[in-house]
């Protein structure tokens, strides 16, 4: 039976990749920090397991990642907080920051003695990263920031039989992207991200993006001159 931890499952992508690998016979951990959302997804099923703690304190996910030894670790907790057009708030970037860069950071510090070869590590990252949205300063740079983590690593743990992949995915359903208040081009339901997801690690893959047409979009966008970009990035996110 193969072990899944999963950070950020107390809702959202994390919560529904827990299920369907619970619904798979896996032994899942499920990680988080909000204890009452993390109890109802134990009781979803008898192969989920919880375990609640704050990703950026180092000590705790030290404490509370102990003898898990996963074969399957998915790093799915994330925030995104914006800058109110362009006024720098050093407290928000040092938030967004801290859950989206140094929180897997931790969790990978505290998991890397009990990783074996044939392991794999997935760090969710998005589709912001490939362009300069505005008022994104803080969230697309603590992406790109772990998707630059994530392919170097692979690099250095490819040869100890640990696989990386990087998940970028565009706009999901989410408690999170609720909070918007903009337009959000091609979003696509929790259940739709959990079946790419999973889809892509069953091949072996180590990037994932989806939706698929959002993510030609902004790949063609991001081959474009950047005035071009910027005239377009504006109107698509104008809130």
């Amino acid at each position: 039976m193969m072990t899944v931890l999963i950070t950020g499952a107390s809702s959202g992508i994390g919560a529904g990749l827990a299920k369907a690998w619970a619904d798979d016979g896996c032994k899942v951990i499920a990680c988080g920090r909000d204890p009452q959302r993390l109890e109802t997804l134990r009781q979803y099923s008898p192969h989920i397991s919880v375990r609640a703690f704050d990703m950026t304190d180092r000590d705790a996910c030290r404490l509370a990642l102990q003898d898990c030894h996963p074969e399957l670790v998915i790093l799915c907790a994330g925030t995104c907080e914006y800058l109110d057009r362009g006024v720098i708030d050093a407290e928000l970037v040092e938030r967004v920051m801290a859950t989206n860069v140094l929180g897997p950071v931790n969790c990978l510090a505290a998991l890397q003695a009990q990783l074996m070869s044939g392991s794999r590590v997935v760090l969710v990252s998005s589709m912001a990263h490939w362009l300069h949205f505005p008022r994104a300063e803080a969230y697309g740079a603590s992406k790109a920031a772990l998707t630059w983590f994530a392919n170097t690593l692979r690099l250095d743990w490819e040869p100890k039989g640990i696989a990386v992949t990087v998940v970028s995915p565009g706009f999901v359903d989410t408690p999170l992207t609720r909070k918007n208040d903009f337009p959000m081009p091609g979003q696509v339901s929790v259940d739709h991200a959990v079946r790419a997801i999973r889809q892509g690690l069953a091949k072996g893959k180590n990037h994932i993006a989806f939706p698929t047409g959002f993510s030609v979009l902004l790949r063609l966008l991001a081959g474009m001159p950047e005035f071009i970009q910027r005239v377009l990035l504006r109107r698509m996110v104008r809130p």
